[in-house]
Order: C-alpha cells, then sequence, then structure tokens
C-alpha cells in the first residue's frame, strides 16, 4: 500500500451559517498530480488555506508524512515539507530574482539569522539559487527586480521559491491566474518538469491545463466531495457536467 504524503479525514470548516467543506477526506501520495475543481464558492481555496495552516478545521484532521498536523502553524509546517504558491503573487517586487531565491535557500538551512555573514559567501546557495532558475528559464533575469518580470514569470518564480524548499508536497494555488494565454505553455512545461517524487495539488480553472497536467481530480461543490478519479472518468461524470463542466 502507498504511503500518503498528505491525508485529510473528514475536514470541516463553518464560517457562522456558511459551511464551506464538508467532511472533506483524500490523501496524496509521491508522484501524485491532483486538480481540485469546482465552481466559484466550492470551497477550495478555503480548503488549501487550511491544509497550509491559514485556517484550522473545525473538525477532522489534516496528516503531512504521517503526522498530525492539523494545529500546526503554517511556518512548523513548511518545515515539515508543505510548500504553497497564491492566488495573487506574494513576491517583494523590488528585489531581485536571484536574492529572493537565496534567501528561501537560506531559510530552509536555517542560516537567515546570520546576518553578519553575506549572502554571496554560501557559495552553495548561490549555485543553488541559479540552478533553480535555469531549470524555470529565469537565469537571464537572476538581476531583475521581479516588479520588472512579466506576470507569468514571476508566477515561475513563485514556483522556484516554493521548490527551494525542497517540500514533499506543493500546494499550487490557480497558477494560471492573471497569465497571458501566450505564457501558458511555458508555466504547463515548468509543471510538467516538477520532481516525479513530489505530491502536487493543484486548484485550477484552466480546464486545458488540469486535464493534461493532472493524473487524478477531485470535484468539489457546495464545499463537499462530489467526484474523485482519473480525468476520462470526471470528464465522463454526468454529475460534474451538469455542476461545473457544463453539458
Amino acid at each position: 500500500m502507498t504511503t500518503a504524503l498528505l491525508e485529510l479525514r473528514g475536514v470541516d470548516k463553518r464560517f457562522g451559517g456558511l459551511h464551506v467543506t464538508r467532511s472533506v477526506s483524500f490523501a496524496l501520495a509521491a508522484g501524485d498530480r491532483m486538480a481540485l475543481i469546482g465552481p466559484n464558492g466550492a470551497g477550495k481555496t478555503t480548503l488549501v488555506n487550511q491544509i497550509s495552516g491559514v485556517l484550522q478545521p473545525d473538525a477532522g484532521a489534516i496528516h503531512l508524512l504521517g503526522e498530525d498536523v492539523t494545529r500546526l502553524p503554517q511556518a512548523k509546517r513548511v518545515r515539515r515539507g508543505l510548500a504553497r504558491t497564491f492566488q495573487i503573487t506574494t513576491l517583494a517586487p523590488h528585489f531581485p530574482v536571484q536574492r529572493q531565491v537565496e534567501l528561501a535557500l537560506l531559510e530552509r538551512e536555517g542560516l537567515t539569522g546570520r546576518a553578519w555573514r553575506c549572502v554571496d559567501a554560501y557559495a552553495g546557495v548561490r549555485a543553488e539559487a541559479l540552478e533553480l532558475l535555469s531549470r524555470f528559464g529565469l537565469r537571464e533575469h537572476a538581476a531583475t527586480p521581479t516588479q520588472d518580470l512579466a506576470y507569468g514569470e514571476q508566477r515561475l518564480v513563485e514556483m522556484a521559491l516554493a521548490l527551494a524548499l525542497r517540500p514533499r508536497v506543493l500546494l499550487l494555488d490557480e497558477p494560471m491566474a492573471g497569465v497571458p494565454k501566450g505564457d501558458g505553455g511555458r508555466l504547463l512545461t515548468a509543471l510538467e518538469s516538477l520532481p516525479r517524487d513530489l505530491a502536487v495539488l493543484i486548484i485550477e480553472h484552466d480546464m486545458d491545463l488540469v486535464f493534461r497536467f493532472a493524473t487524478r481530480i477531485v470535484v468539489l461543490a457546495e464545499g463537499a466531495v462530489l467526484a474523485d478519479g482519473d480525468p476520462e472518468t470526471i470528464r465522463r461524470d454526468p454529475q460534474v457536467r451538469a455542476a461545473y463542466l457544463g453539458h
């Protein structure tokens, strides 16, 4: 039996009288490529916020690498192997791309408190940062402030920062949001090049990307799991077509 890297058990969340996630359960193993889809208001971002620690569920449990992390804060979940990108970019606009990646690497190694040493002293950090930028086609922008990059390139920087943490589980919240159609192919290429042993959960409204990238799709409707299966099963499911994909 494959060991789950991330497992949700009956995750439930209410805001007053609004029941946003309803006893959601599923698991991800190493190498999984899961898409979480559903209409606006289905509870997708609320669910990811609970997984990442932004919100705590009212009921249920979240397990990461076999450990119950339901009540752990975000930072501790990151240290245990969980990384996330957001629907809206959260990059430092005036900071060069390479420096942002280097700082993420220093944070991972627990070296950010050593302010008396220059980042340039860490040859390994610099080399790894440049390797990550090369992987995402960003090497030529190493010295560029992120505000001067195209929006699609900024999303690639976010992915590089997430991978700098060496996560076991990666949450991607609408990576195509705001990205011009012409840049979509580059982002999909980056997604397809992610480490094969990484478990990936993606929220995305671009169905072309979902059906090209995901090997498994979970459909949320009114906060509950409506369907869970491979892309072809989801494409043919009459309930999914009625609720989200269209007849």
